[in-house]
């Protein structure tokens, strides 16, 4: 890490945010919160958040200019239209100056009391990305719990990466990953995209289960025809780019 001490590191918070008027200032009153007890704690030395209005057609953006201007760890990225969520991550990893970055939905899907137990393992066990799973899926819905199964089954089998619910929005990515691996997807295919180039970079994976808690507001499309074809398309274009990402030289 990159903080003069390397146990109390910096910490983004990035929310991707399309149509998020609903909810998005109780999100930053509890990333708010979260981050408070941390530096409190010494698991933190400080906090900024980062969201990326992704085109939103509703009062988002105008929500967020007037908090910022009273909570200067608030940085906006705006998107003049929808590109996307790879496209909203690229541009806050960009943005974020975190010596590790939480990526995570606005609408937060799972407890962010869960950061701490993060960092601990990153810290441990020396690893560079923390993703996190859900241990009861039920409640998003029959149909998105099928699509889910049968796509991470696939990028199993064709990236080989070992994560277990790799399009879940709660990953943790030190700065040395952030700065490792170059991402290109404009979609919903990010995830696998970095999991699959930092594993094959050689930068150490854990993983562990947390509750989850369904979207309540705002609306979900990830289980839309379109996001999916979009996954498919971007998997296809990025296959061989992503086979060619081979182990960091080793530095003596």
């Amino acid at each position: 890490m990159t903080s003069d001490d390397a146990q109390v590191p910096r910490l983004t918070y990035l929310f991707p945010a399309w149509n998020e008027e609903a909810g998005i200032l109780t999100t930053l009153d509890a990333a708010s919160e979260s981050a408070g007890q941390l530096v409190e704690d010494g698991q933190i030395a400080s906090a900024e958040f980062v969201i990326v209005d992704d085109g939103s057609l509703d009062d988002t953006a105008k929500l967020l200019a007037e908090r910022s201007i009273v909570d200067p760890r608030i940085v906006v990225v705006k998107h003049p239209v929808n590109r996307g969520l790879g496209a909203a991550i690229r541009s806050g990893l960009s943005a974020a100056t975190g010596d590790v970055v939480l990526y995570t939905d606005a609408d937060l899907p799972f407890d962010l009391v869960e950061i701490s137990k993060a960092l601990r393992i990153m810290r441990q066990r020396d690893s560079s990305i923390v993703a996190l799973y859900r241990h009861d899926r039920t409640g998003e819905g029959v149909r998105r719990f099928v699509y889910s199964y049968l796509y991470n089954s696939l990028i199993r089998t064709v990236l080989g990466v070992r994560v277990r619910d790799v399009n879940f929005a709660g990953k943790f990515l030190r700065r040395d990953v952030i700065d490792g691996i170059a991402l290109r997807s404009e979609g919903s295919f990010i995830d696998a995209e970095m999991i699959a180039k930092a594993e094959r970079a050689g930068f150490a994976v854990a993983q562990f289960g947390v509750d989850y808690f369904p979207r309540s507001r705002g609306v979900s499309t990830l289980s839309s025809g379109s996001v999916i074809a979009g996954m498919l398309k971007e998997m296809r274009q990025l296959l061989g780019e992503i086979r060619a990402v081979g182990p960091r030289p080793v530095l003596r």
